[in-house]
């Protein structure tokens, strides 16, 4: 069997709203929250600081809007692969029908480092902040992972907020996928308004001074500080392109949208679309109600900057303080629960193409989820949440993002070669440009990552490719058909 064999795409349309899958209930509304959700989470409250503060000064907007273009370009491909092939599986199963099964098992392979590891990592983050809010609620050895020991030499035996929360998301991703995009649009609108609370108040308190100079000039007197200029502007891009990731998940969910070809192009880019407006009038107003300056100061906020630049510029607003955690606690929890349900999507299309074992693409009769699959997942991701700090997991999530980023964008360009008379109910425009662009983009920021995670993705990559050959490549059942043969997966029970 070819490594590259492609599966036809007749057999992928074939799939849909076949008996026994999964159910169509969303539409554009609740997929724009799923998208916002994933892609506000804590990344606002820590890039934009961050950003402001080592690269790109009070320009952190303009850095803004550049990773909003280039992330435009991913999204473009993104909706018209959604809108024309409606199917669970997001990039895996693009990559499946353009450039085969050897590169759709190692996007699928790699998306488990974006949603699984990403969904353990948030986890993690989410009972730190979680103590924040309430110190001394949990004994210090029952939310800290048994690798680790306070000053004291307390030693830790699990993360018990990490598992409660990644269990009570489960639970509810089983219930139905319905009840989960209103629990989602619920904890959107939670931690939108907190965002636009911040803006609308913060906004009398911006000094123009702190605006000046919003580019930093070649000669600013911030050298070493700053990467100042246009050069830090992109550097700012870089680091703000990763609180972006996220919009991606909404493709996973194709399967159980109605009429996809209308409503998947709009949640995505319209969730795309609404985050950039967030994030450039956030970005406006922190850098003007504080100076650059102080974003690099870790005795003036650290990780809590927005927090220290709302008690320090914003005088009586303390409480507003803190519903900063009460927005990244929204933010964390929404954004792994679209995590997980990406990841059981992925693995539910893999499944059913016999490159992982049928329970993966098991349905559960009442509720039409794959609930094995959201078990299995609860038990992988809770052992690392629970039982693993956050710099152990944190440091792999984001490139695999943007390697399905680069193969997308690839394949739109690949498909419109292959297939260019098959009906696109959403076309990305200016092909090939708009997918050049897009893929040399993310590939940029692939090789800005560090040389540590990249070895690391590289281990990963090598295990993945292991399991191919040993397990997924015999069970494929597009191996098992004959050349040129139509393959139907197995019904799901």
């Amino acid at each position: 069997m070819s490594l590259f064999r492609t599966k036809p795409l007749s057999t992928l349309l074939a799939q849909i709203d076949e008996k026994g899958g999964l159910r169509r209930t969303l539409r554009w509304p609740g997929l724009i929250a799923l998208g916002i959700g994933a892609i506000i989470g804590a990344g606002l409250f820590a890039r934009t600081p961050a950003a402001a503060g080592q690269n790109a000064g009070p320009g952190v907007t303009l850095s803004f809007v550049i990773a909003a273009i280039g992330c435009a370009f991913a999204g473009l491909c993104y909706a018209e692969f959604a809108a024309m092939i409606p199917i669970a599986g997001s990039a895996y199963t693009y990559a499946y029908v353009t450039m085969g099964e050897l590169v759709a098992w190692v996007i699928g392979w790699a998306l488990i480092l974006e949603y699984g590891l990403g969904s353990a990592t948030l986890s993690i983050y989410w009972t730190e902040y979680l103590n924040e809010l309430f110190p001394n609620l949990i004994p210090w050895q029952w939310r800290h992972s048994p690798l680790q020991t306070d000053p004291g030499g307390v030693h830790g035996i699990v993360n018990a907020p990490a598992l409660f929360i990644l269990l009570v998301l489960t639970l509810l991703l089983i219930k139905g996928t319905s009840e989960s995009a209103t629990v989602n649009a619920i904890i959107v609108a939670v931690k939108v308004t907190i965002v636009v609370m911040i803006i609308a108040i913060g906004w009398r308190f911006i000094n123009p001074a702190n605006h000046t100079p919003f580019v930093l000039a070649a000669d600013s007197t911030h050298v070493g500080i700053f990467k100042h200029g246009w050069g830090g502007i992109l550097g700012g891009a870089g680091v703000v392109f990763f609180a972006f990731i996220g919009f991606d998940a909404v493709s996973t969910a194709a399967q159980e949208t109605i009429e996809p070809g209308k409503n998947m192009p709009i949640g995505i880019l319209g969730s795309l679309a609404v985050c950039t407006v967030l994030y450039i009038l956030f970005s406006w107003v922190l850098t003007g109600i504080a100076p650059a300056l102080d974003f690099i100061d870790p005795n003036k906020g650290g990780e809590a900057s927005v927090a220290y630049a709302i008690k320090t510029y914003m005088a009586g607003y303390t409480w507003l303080a803190k519903l900063v955690d009460v927005a990244i606690l929204a933010g964390f929890s929404s954004v792994m629960l679209v995590m997980l349900m990406g990841q059981s999507r992925v693995f539910f299309s893999m499944s059913r193409d016999g490159l992982l074992p049928k329970l993966f693409a098991d349905v559960h009769p009442r509720f039409a989820t794959p609930y094995k699959c959201n078990a299995v997942l609860y038990v992988f991701v809770g052992l690392l949440g629970g039982f693993l700090p956050g710099d152990i997991t944190g440091n792999l999530t984001n490139i695999g993002t943007l390697f399905a980023f680069v193969l997308v964008c690839i394949g739109v360009w690949v498909m419109r070669s292959k297939n260019p008379n098959q009906k696109r109910p959403f076309r990305a425009p200016l092909v090939p440009l708009v997918p050049i662009l897009g893929a040399v983009f993310c590939t940029a920021m692939i090789i800005s990552v560090d040389v540590t995670t990249k070895i690391a993705a590289a281990v990963w990559m090598l295990i993945g490719l292991c399991v191919y050959f040993v397990y997924a490549r015999s069970h494929s059942k597009l191996g098992q058909a004959p050349i040129g043969a139509s393959v139907q997966p197995e019904p799901a029970d």
